[in-house]
C-alpha cells in the first residue's frame, strides 16, 4: 500500500506545511509529551499500593522498559509513515479511514481536550498558590490555553521554541529535586526512616492480591509515562523525519525513565515508604526537607512551569492530527487550510484551544479523564498492531526503502506484549470505572455515522 503524502505535497495555490523542527526540537516534543505533573505526585500513589523500596523501583522500571518498547515501536511506524498526524495516519494506512476518524475523533473530544483542561486548571492553582493573586483558577487556565493557542498560530517555529524552552526549564527542575535530595538531605533523615532504601526485596509473596497491588501500581505508572506518541502529530514538520523522529523517539522516553528512576530513588531515600505513602506531595515534601520553604515553593514553580509544558506540547502536536483528518475530507474543510505565512494550520490550532477552555470553564475534567483512559488504550493497542501490518506488506512487495527500517528489540514478543498491557489496562478500567468507561465509548461510537456523514459531504 502506497503511503500518502497530504501534508507534504505542494501546489502553485495552497502553501504546504514548514519542516522547521530539528533533532532537539522533536526530542523535547518527545519529553515534553510524557512530563506534565505525574512525576511530582504519583510516586506516593503507587507506594500506597506496594510496600518495600525494591517494589517501588521495580514498577517504575518495567513503566519504563514498556515506554521503551512502545518508543521502538512508534521510531519504525514513523520511519516507514514520515506523515503529519503520525498515528492517525498509522492507523488510517493499517486498517481503514474510519478507524483513524475514530482516533481523531476520540483526540479532539476526550483525549486531548479534556486532558488540556484538567493539566491547566492544575497549572492555575499552583500558579495561584505562588503569586497569591485574587483570581478564580478557571480564568487563570482560560488565560494560559488562549496565550499558547496564541503563540502556536504564529508558526511551528515560535511553537516548537516555546516548547523546547519549558522542557528545558522542566528537565532544570527534576535535575534540581534529584541533586538536592541525594546532597542536602541528612543521612539521620534517611537512616530513620522505618522503611529505607536498605530494605530492598522484602514482602514479595506470590498470591494473587500481591499481583492485582502490582497491577494496580502499574496504572499511575503507564499514565506517567505515556504522551510519546504525540510527537509524531508533527512529522510533517520535522527535518528529514525518516531519521530524526525515531531518533528523538529513543533519546525522549529514555532520557525519562532515567529521570523518574532517580526521582523516586530520591523520594524513597529522603522519606521511606511509610513517609511517601502518606505524603499528598512528595517532591514539595523532598525539597522541603532540602532547603525549607523555600525550596517548597522552588519546586512548585517548577511543577506550574511543567504542566505549562505539557500544555504547550499539546497545542503544538494534536492540531496536525485535525488538519490531516479535514485533507482527508473528513473534516471541515477550512480546518485543513494552513495560514500563507505562517504555515501552520490555524483553525486547527484555534479549535483545539476553544475546545480545551470550554471543557476548562465546565469543570468536569475529572469525570472527563476517568473516561479518556479506556479510549487512549484501545487506540495505543491498535495501532502497535500496524507494525504486524506493515511488515507484511514490506514482505510481500520487498521494496529497498522500506527494507531499510531497524528492528523492534523482541518483536513479535515485545510488540504483542505491549498491545496486551495496553488493553489489560483497558480491560481493568472497564471492571473498575463501567459508568465512565460507558460515556468513553459511547463518544467514540458517536464518530461511526459521523464518519459517513463527513464522507457523503465530500462525495456531494
Amino acid at each position: 500500500m502506497e503511503s500518502n503524502s497530504h501534508s507534504i505535497a505542494t501546489n502553485q495555490t495552497a502553501p504546504a506545511l514548514a519542516r522547521r523542527l530539528g533533532l532537539f526540537d522533536a526530542t523535547m516534543i518527545v519529553m515534553g509529551g510524557i512530563i506534565g505533573s505525574g512525576i511530582f505526585m504519583n510516586p506516593a500513589v503507587v507506594a500506597r499500593q506496594v510496600s518495600t523500596p525494591f517494589l517501588i523501583l521495580f514498577v517504575w522500571a518495567l513503566g519504563g522498559l514498556i515506554a521503551l518498547i512502545a518508543a521502538f515501536i512508534w521510531a519504525e511506524l514513523a520511519t516507514l509513515r514520515p506523515e503529519v498526524g503520525g498515528q492517525y495516519a498509522y492507523l488510517r494506512d493499517a486498517y481503514h479511514p474510519l478507524a483513524a476518524f475514530l482516533y481523531g475523533w476520540g483526540l479532539l473530544l476526550v483525549i486531548q481536550s479534556g486532558g488540556m483542561a484538567a493539566v491547566a486548571v492544575t497549572f492555575a492553582r499552583y500558579f495561584l498558590e505562588l503569586t497569591n493573586l485574587h483570581m478564580a483558577d478557571w480564568m487563570v487556565a482560560v488565560i494560559a490555553l488562549a496565550s499558547l493557542t496564541v503563540i502556536n498560530c504564529l508558526g511551528v517555529r515560535a511553537g516548537g521554541t516555546v516548547q523546547s524552552l519549558l522542557m528545558v526549564l522542566k528537565i532544570f527542575a527534576i535535575v534540581a529535586l534529584i541533586v538536592f535530595g541525594l546532597w542536602l538531605i541528612a543521612p539521620e533523615t534517611i537512616r530513620s526512616n522505618d522503611r529505607g532504601i536498605g530494605a530492598v526485596a522484602g514482602g514479595f509473596p506470590p498470591t494473587f492480591s500481591f499481583l492485582t497491588r502490582i497491577g494496580a501500581a502499574m496504572v499511575p505508572v503507564l499514565f506517567a509515562f505515556g504522551g510519546w506518541q504525540t510527537a509524531s502529530f508533527v512529522s510533517g514538520e520535522i527535518r528529514e523525519p525518516q531519521k530524526n523522529l525515531p531518533r528523538a523517539l529513543i533519546i525522549g522516553v529514555s532520557g525519562v525513565v532515567a529521570l523518574y528512576l532517580a526521582v523516586n530513588f530520591v523520594c524513597i531515600r529522603a522519606l521511606g515508604v511509610s513517609g511517601l505513602a502518606n505524603t499528598k506531595t512528595p517532591a514539595s515534601d523532598v525539597m522541603r526537607l532540602a532547603l525549607g520553604s523555600a525550596g517548597a515553593r522552588a519546586i512548585a514553580a517548577g511543577i506550574a512551569i511543567s504542566t505549562l509544558g505539557f500544555l504547550s506540547q499539546g497545542m503544538l502536536t494534536a492540531p496536525r492530527v485535525y488538519f490531516a483528518m479535514a485533507d482527508d475530507g473528513l473534516f471541515f474543510k477550512s480546518v485543513g487550510k494552513l495560514h500563507a505565512k505562517t504555515r501552520v494550520p490555524i483553525l486547527a490550532i484555534m479549535l483545539q484551544g476553544v475546545l480545551a477552555i470550554a471543557i476548562a470553564l465546565w469543570g468536569r475534567y475529572e469525570q472527563i479523564l476517568n473516561y479518556v483512559v479506556s479510549v487512549d488504550f484501545i487506540f495505543f493497542g491498535a495501532t502497535a498492531l500496524c507494525i504486524f501490518v506493515f511488515r507484511r506488506r514490506r514482505k510481500a512487495g520487498n521494496t529497498a526503502a522500506e527494507n531499510s527500517v531497524g528492528r523492534i528489540p523482541g518483536h513479535p514478543v515485545s510488540t504483542a506484549l505491549f498491545v496486551a498491557v495496553c488493553w489489560l489496562v483497558v480491560i481493568n478500567t472497564v471492571y473498575r470505572y463501567p459508568g465512565n468507561t460507558l460515556i468513553g465509548l459511547g463518544i467514540l461510537l458517536a464518530g461511526i455515522p459521523a464518519f459517513f456523514f463527513w464522507r457523503w459531504r465530500n462525495a456531494k
